[in-house]
């Protein structure tokens, strides 16, 4: 059975997307069959994976709404490789629609459960607030990977989405845990973040990745040109990093195999 990996920090703007979009190819790239579900009305996404958002007929809505199965409103032809499940502002109204419907935090985690045998990973980019996509998705998933770039308030949001978690987990998933965290858009020349850093490996220990992504031109450019990093330039650093990024997530999933 594949495992799904929710993308998730309630604040916005430290790499939710750009993370989910390149460890979703990178992923793929070493022959995984993977899925990328686009659960944030911006759609970026959507876009940074070659899928126009405004021409899409299908998105998380008609998943999520209209109940239409998985196979039925996926885009199979991304340039990462991967299959995705695309948004727009459609999902906005999928929101409130929701609020109406019996057990509308498990709408989700129902319409993945019979196509979880044909992935191997799930990865779900989440919308940079506590809503209801976002419950649909923690309601979903194994774990959660929380991006964050290493300063001061990012620390107090981390505080913050650990509680969120802990109490998601009490309510809509018992079995939700924290996959790692991520330090994006990193500088090691900047003092600031090689202290936050430090307090991040100190306080969470082995759940920090070893990898870190660096701020990177060459990553910031590719969603423009509707491709991962990996496929926009390769040897650019931050493509590199995913692909090692993915490497760590592989190595914790054969350890948690073989212990099992």
């Amino acid at each position: 059975m594949g495992k799904t990996i929710a993308i998730a920090n309630q604040k916005g703007g430290v790499g939710k997307t750009t993370t989910s979009v390149n460890l979703a190819a990178s992923l793929a790239a070493t022959k995984r069959k993977v899925l990328l579900i686009d659960l944030d009305p911006q759609g970026n996404a959507t876009m940074g994976s070659g899928i126009d958002k405004y021409e899409v007929e299908s998105t998380s809505y008609e998943l999520l709404v209209d109940e239409k199965p998985l196979s039925e409103v996926i885009c199979t032809e991304t340039t990462g490789g991967y299959d995705l499940l695309a948004a727009n502002t459609d999902v906005t109204a999928a929101e409130i629609k929701l609020m109406e419907v019996y057990a509308r935090e498990l709408r989700l985690k129902n319409a993945l459960e019979p196509f979880k045998d044909g992935y191997d990973f799930i990865i779900i980019d989440c919308p940079p607030s506590l809503n209801m996509l976002t419950v649909n998705a923690m309601a979903a998933a194994d774990s959660v990977l929380v991006p964050m770039q290493c300063e001061y308030y990012a620390l107090e949001g981390l505080t913050a989405l650990m509680d969120t978690i802990s109490k998601l987990s009490s309510v809509v998933n018992k079995d939700l845990h924290i996959e790692g965290i991520l330090r994006t858009m990193y500088d090691p020349r900047n003092r600031l973040a090689n202290d936050v850093s430090e307090q991040l490996k100190r306080h969470f220990g082995d759940k920090v990745y070893r990898t870190v992504i660096p701020r990177n031109v060459r990553l910031a450019e590719a969603p423009s040109f509707g491709a991962p990093a990996m496929y926009y330039d390769k040897s650019a650093t931050g493509a590199k990093a995913y692909l090692a990024l993915a490497g760590e997530v592989l190595k914790k999933q054969a350890q948690l195999a073989t212990a099992s």
